[in-house]
């Protein structure tokens, strides 16, 4: 069965290129068009898309006015197609709020190249994989669960949280597609007092991360910041990796402080939570826990590995609260992680984790 998608954008450009791009995968059925939100609402209540690739700035009305509409009549999977600007970030956190599931920059500049040589692939991956995720969709809350080697589940209790990493280790939290609502989720359930830093690597583009940091910082109770090169990391802070930036910590003395490194051109996660791991394991040894939540691929896993070996902690949403479960499967394939959970007690669980 295809896949049926519904284009909306106001720019003839852009939904020919949405057509040639999507069309060349059969899996894909482009069942309709529309130029702006308030068509956007009638046709996706009428045709029943499969998904929805949505834009955010159109005449008549905008796109995050139509998938607020579309959450609440026709519930869809969307992906929001963004301006790699400041204005298209904030718009477009707005819209995975609403009710998007993800978003990927299109290219204004260059319209001859729309979405870039790696959106050629990444695209109708992620399309594929939003497409299944919504058709596939768990309504139900699960308990807590612990990864075994065997495969099978069992319980976790509150103890087994407690006292995993001292008042001088870090928690870092690793995220893609579907990241931007589930770190909202878990560091909602951390109080303003947590007594080591938080760092989080999202794959997000350079433009988004600093919008994302602020609107993160109005809706938690702890600080929310976009890291800077050379700053001191602080109890209670959760610093956000610029992106297209790498982002490592270093020991000076007692403290800790935060170095931004550039991508080679092989690193393709910018920035990367592999990186990040391993940063940390070098200054810290096994003093810490890694969480990894949702997203596609599994950058993240060799990172784990090198946790687990120092004698660190390493937790993984589960598939059923996950918008794409791929890194936290693939860590907990590995065998590398010693709880999964959703994603509503990961915050919880990080709150009593430090002794």
């Amino acid at each position: 069965m295809t896949i049926g998608v519904l284009i909306v954008d106001d720019s003839v450009f852009f939904r020919r290129a949405l057509r040639d791009l999507i069309g060349k995968d059969d899996r894909f059925s482009i069942i309709g068009e529309a130029v702006n939100g308030r068509d956007a609402i009638l046709k996706a209540c009428q045709l029943k898309p499969d998904l929805i690739t949505m834009d955010v700035e159109m005449p008549v009305m905008d796109g995050i006015s139509a998938v607020r509409e579309i959450m609440k009549r026709c519930p869809t999977a969307i992906m929001m197609l963004s301006s790699l600007t400041r204005a298209g970030a904030e718009a477009t956190l707005e819209a995975l709020d609403a009710g998007a599931m993800d978003f990927f920059a299109k290219s204004s500049a260059d319209m001859k190249e729309a979405f870039g040589e790696g959106g050629r692939f990444l695209l109708p991956a992620r399309l594929r994989m939003l497409a299944a995720r919504a058709k596939c969709r768990v309504h139900t809350t699960l308990p807590a669960t612990r990864f075994v080697p065997d495969a099978s589940l069992v319980p976790v209790s509150g103890g087994a949280e407690r006292g995993i990493v001292s008042r001088r280790g870090i928690v870092a939290i690793g995220s893609s597609t579907g990241g931007p609502a589930a770190l909202q989720v878990v560091l909602q359930g951390i109080p303003a007092d947590f007594p080591v830093p938080i760092m989080v690597a999202q794959h997000m583009p350079a433009a988004f991360t600093q919008p994302f940091a602020s609107r993160l910082n109005e809706n938690v109770a702890i600080t929310v910041v976009e890291a800077g090169d050379g700053v001191k990391l602080e109890p209670g802070t959760a610093y956000i990796i610029p992106g297209g930036k790498h982002g490592e910590v270093v020991q000076r003395g007692p403290a800790l402080f935060f170095v931004l490194r550039e991508p080679q051109p092989s690193e393709h996660f910018r920035p990367s939570v592999n990186i990040m791991l391993q940063s940390l394991v070098r200054t810290l040894g096994g003093d810490m826990l890694g969480v990894i939540l949702t997203g596609m691929g599994d950058d993240g896993m060799i990172g784990a590995q090198e946790v687990r070996g120092a004698g660190g902690h390493i937790w993984a949403q589960d598939q059923a609260t996950s918008v794409i479960y791929g890194m936290p499967a693939a860590v907990a394939k590995a065998g590398l992680v010693e709880a999964v959970l959703p994603l509503q007690n990961i915050g919880p669980a990080i709150a009593r984790c430090v002794r």
